[in-house]
């Protein structure tokens, strides 16, 4: 029976339960806990038998989703899919418990009513006593939905204050299983054994200049795992050390909710953060130990985002970006010195650029002397033309099968927001004291290591995926350079340097007139040359 006839037969007083109509329903919990899955049941055989008594109606099976939150429709699947039997034309009539049920939104609830209306399909809101078969649906439709997003409104309002309450009664907030603390009654307390790793961390990075992966093997070396018995991923590491609650100071307001109907959040200017010391979390490591750790942190950021920007943004000549300073981690920078007998084209360290010849001990370099000892190089490669090709082609060969990379993050990040929306509702739950703290703690812990597992798979697909791309691109090129110019017979050219060469790096010699030049190919090598300042000469070494 289509809308206009429905309506026609109500407005003669035939009640709607009395018409032909094709009817299924819609249920929905928002936890998987039992007694809302009890509930769901109830649902299900209500609804079942009510349609099934019906002599007119003919029964469609109903649609079902299980721990889901009804603020957003994006991962109600049973909702959706709904949705698109009703535009198939699969029933004539939907009934459901609520709005709050159906979509808390107020848009959403319009939206979606309208679209059904669209295609022939009414509801009945049960509890609301809201038929959108009736002429004034629409207008009571408003209301009762714009009661319900006002209420979702205040309760992230009230969780907001909540928040805001704990945190000035001293109660420590967040992630249950950080790394080095126990956390009981909303008070953390320093487990020994893991604190030993935290300073051991913060000990390699800040004294000992080590970096973020080596330090990840050296810990496995030393016999510390995670708690799975894993190496320490990176991005752990990286946030033990930028984490101040290992200062004991308390840091807060990083986020901030921008929207509570898509809990789209923005992530806040460090200037906009709350430190300051707290008393409730007791320091692992000294104020100072850790300031030093992310100086040296933050430094080495810049540094590398310096060297990025050099290589990305000024390869105008074959050695930008390419030759570094080990004493400063930066890059040389092209220079032309004129004099009297004419110009000469150099590269020099920024630092001894910009602060001159005492302050770094890393000479100059003239671009002709580069180019010689690139020369001198390549020369030693055409010695070895067809092996070189070979070995290029096997492990062009070896890389496999390309990988949906952008797939794997899409479904982590999906799952990341399922998770926190999880979170969201547990915490609604625990607000409204509809679970004890126990039960509260225990699944959010388990929330909480979810996030973090997905999360380090996060970074290890990202990691791969730039490997993939690179290598491909950097071997297809050097394949088709070695096999059209290896012979050298145009001499040595800037685009032969720029797909060879890696980058070479500039270091102290044995002894005060010697310097080393630690030359690194993209395949290949590496090769050192050792020049002589005295006489400015050089000589080329494989090692």
């Amino acid at each position: 029976m289509d809308i206009r006839r429905a309506r026609g037969e109500m407005r003669l007083g035939r009640p709607v339960f009395d018409l032909p109509l094709r009817v299924t329903f819609y249920a929905r919990v928002s936890t998987d806990r039992d007694e809302q899955l009890n509930s769901l049941e109830n649902q299900v055989q209500y609804y079942t038998e009510l349609i099934q008594s019906k002599p007119n109606w003919t029964y469609v099976e109903g649609y079902i989703d299980e721990g889901i939150s009804g603020t957003s429709t994006k991962r109600r699947d049973s909702f959706n899919r709904m949705i698109a039997d009703a535009k198939a034309g699969r029933f004539d009539f939907i009934i459901t418990k609520e709005i709050s049920r159906f979509s808390r939104s107020t848009l959403d609830s319009i939206r979606y009513t309208q679209e059904l209306l669209e295609h022939g399909v009414g509801v009945l809101f049960q509890n609301d006593n809201i038929n959108t078969l009736d002429s004034d649906s629409e207008f009571r439709l408003v209301v009762m939905a714009g009661v319900a997003q006002d209420e979702v409104r205040k309760l992230s309002e009230r969780l907001k204050f909540g928040f805001r309450q704990a945190i000035k009664n001293g109660h420590v907030l967040g992630n249950d299983r950080l790394w080095g603390y126990d956390k009981k009654d909303c008070a953390l307390t320093i487990n020994e054994g893991e604190a030993q790793v935290v300073r051991r961390i913060f000990d390699l990075y800040a004294n000992q200049q080590m970096g973020i992966r080596r330090i990840s093997q050296t810990l496995f070396d030393e016999g510390f795992t995670s708690r799975k018995g894993n190496p320490f991923n990176v991005l752990t590491i990286r946030n033990i050390l930028q984490n101040p609650k290992y200062k004991g100071w308390y840091c807060a307001n990083k986020s901030q909710t921008v929207d509570y109907r898509s809990k789209r959040k923005i992530f806040l200017d460090e200037s906009e953060w709350v430190m300051y010391p707290d008393s409730a979390v007791p320091a692992i490591v000294s104020e100072e130990l850790w300031d030093r750790a992310n100086a040296l942190y933050k430094r080495r950021s810049q540094q590398m985002m310096a060297h990025q920007s050099a290589a990305e943004f000024h390869n105008r000549y074959p050695y930008s970006g390419k030759i570094i300073c080990e004493e400063h981690g930066t890059s040389f920078h092209r220079q032309v010195l004129k004099s009297a007998r004419g110009e000469k084209e150099v590269w020099q360290c920024r630092v001894y650029r910009n602060r001159g010849r005492a302050a770094c001990s890393a000479p100059q370099l003239r671009t002709a002397a580069l180019d010689q000892i690139m020369a001198q190089i390549f020369d030693q490669l055409a010695q070895n033309k067809q092996a070189i090709v070979d070995a290029v082609v096997k492990v062009i060969k070896s890389v496999p099968d390309e990988h949906d990379y952008g797939r794997d993050v899409l479904r982590i990040e999906e799952d990341l927001s399922a998770i926190n929306a999880k979170k969201d509702r547990l915490l609604e739950m625990s607000m409204a004291e509809a679970i004890s703290i126990e039960e509260f703690k225990r699944r959010n812990d388990g929330f909480n290591e979810q996030i973090r597992e997905l999360g380090e798979r996060l970074e290890h697909i990202k990691t791969e995926e730039q490997k993939s791309k690179s290598s491909v691109e950097q071997l297809d090129k050097i394949k088709t350079v070695l096999e059209q110019e290896l012979s050298f017979a145009n001499g040595i050219n800037s685009e032969l340097v720029t797909t060879i060469l890696d980058h070479m790096v500039v270091k102290k010699g044995s002894t005060r007139e010697e310097v080393y030049l630690d030359i690194y190919l993209k395949f290949g090598g590496p090769y050192r040359a050792v020049f002589d300042r005295e006489n400015s000469s050089f000589r080329i070494n494989r090692y």
